[in-house]
């Protein structure tokens, strides 16, 4: 992932998350609640923290990351924001158990997770979302898929060649195999978005 730091040094920025939070927030303003607590998941530089927390005053955002790098970068981000609805991020690996204050989100929101980290973080993140969303409750994930065993761009499948090179449990995960894990969990698939890029904004609801 490209990356580059602000003048202050900790602040990161990425290309991609300047790029795609108007889609996602278009996509986001037709999904959540009207108010509520959103947690995001591996929130990274924390740019789309920001960015949602302003343009969605009504939520409070919590954002969350496994790596101490990262949250520096949303503290950071999130000090020079100084939004009230913006939390401090949350220390949180899916895979470990979750801090407490992650219980009872109204929603929870992941971006670019399921692809560069093993599969068994995918099983996690929705095995945590069917336990702790409230019923009608959310979980928006933003990413490229495999729809019907193929990718959807050629571009997609040099990607995810790279992505297995650098790491054999990385990967573009089949949109299929999703669905069918967070369906195990009480979750159901609500809607499918094409946004740019080759990426898909997929929302599932808790039943």
């Amino acid at each position: 992932m490209e990356e580059s730091e602000p003048s202050d040094g900790v602040r990161l920025s990425t290309p991609a998350a300047k790029r795609n939070r108007e889609p996602i927030l278009t996509l986001l303003r037709k999904v959540l609640p009207a108010s509520g607590r959103v947690l995001e998941i591996a929130s990274g530089s924390g740019e789309h923290s920001v960015y949602f927390a302003e343009h969605l005053p009504a939520l409070t955002w919590q954002p969350s990351d496994p790596g101490e790098r990262a949250r520096r970068s949303i503290a950071a981000w999130q000090r020079h924001a100084a939004l009230a609805n913006l939390h401090l991020p949350l220390a949180l690996d899916v895979t470990q158990p979750w801090p407490d204050d992650a219980d009872e989100p109204s929603a929870i929101l992941c971006i670019n997770m399921l692809h560069i980290s093993p599969w068994a973080a995918t099983q996690a993140l929705l095995r945590e979302a069917g336990r702790r969303l409230p019923e009608d409750g959310v979980l928006v994930v933003y990413g490229p898929f495999m729809r019907g065993g193929e990718h959807t761009a050629s571009s997609n499948a040099a990607f995810d060649a790279d992505l297995r090179q650098r790491d054999p449990v990385w990967g573009i995960r089949a949109l299929e195999d999703v669905e069918d894990e967070a369906r195990l969990n009480g979750l159901a698939l609500q809607r499918v978005d094409e946004l740019p890029a080759n990426n898909l904004g997929v929302v599932f609801l808790r039943r």
